[in-house]
């Protein structure tokens, strides 16, 4: 056997990793982003960092205002500038407009608003006697019975705003097992 036959095979073996090594160190690298000068949230804080300067006195600054004059004080400079006391905001023209709206809101008689749907069911004694019980204990509201075969509704009150028909639910919790809210059209005037 030929003794150079194995350092043959030890150099063919070890020449590519060899090349292999020697690319990657003379690859070219990625480049890296450079933070501008000025820029102080890259760099890593120094050890010591200065002390905040004392408080300045900003007093000689601040602007001074004398106090105002009395008005008796100068006769000659108030007479002519002379207070004029307000006068009336509201002119005809606009109090006729008002007149007018007022009247045309007299006349509205529904809007949209809110009640409570007590009862919804097909026992015509059940919604009755819900409705006696509420109408005992509240009578100053308003009641709407609707039965649209087979089905019987109950619905209490004419609240304009979602606050006040809460108010109303909130008063009826005990008396029925389910509440609802609907929006729908309300009566605003009840007394004819």
């Amino acid at each position: 056997m030929n003794p150079l036959l194995p350092k043959r095979k030890l150099m063919l073996l070890a020449s590519p990793l060899f090349f292999l090594a020697a690319c990657a160190g003379t690859a070219p690298q990625a480049p890296q982003a450079s933070a501008p000068a000025s820029d102080t949230t890259l760099r890593k804080p120094t050890a010591a960092a200065p002390a905040p300067l004392p408080a300045e006195d900003v007093a000689k600054y601040r602007p001074v205002f004398s106090a105002p004059k009395p008005a008796g004080a100068t006769a000659g400079a108030s007479s002519a500038r002379a207070v004029v006391p307000p006068t009336n905001q509201v002119n005809a023209q606009m109090e006729q407009r008002l007149r007018d709206q007022a009247y045309t809101n007299q006349n509205v008689k529904y809007a949209q608003g809110y009640r409570v749907l007590v009862y919804l069911g097909l026992e015509r004694d059940k919604v009755m006697a819900i409705r006696r019980s509420i109408i005992g204990r509240y009578p100053d509201e308003t009641d709407y019975l609707t039965f649209k075969s087979p089905v019987y509704r109950l619905y209490i009150g004419d609240y304009l705003t979602k606050l006040e028909a809460a108010r109303g639910m909130a008063r009826l919790r005990g008396l029925t097992p389910k509440l609802e809210l609907e929006p729908t059209q309300v009566l605003l005037n009840k007394n004819p």
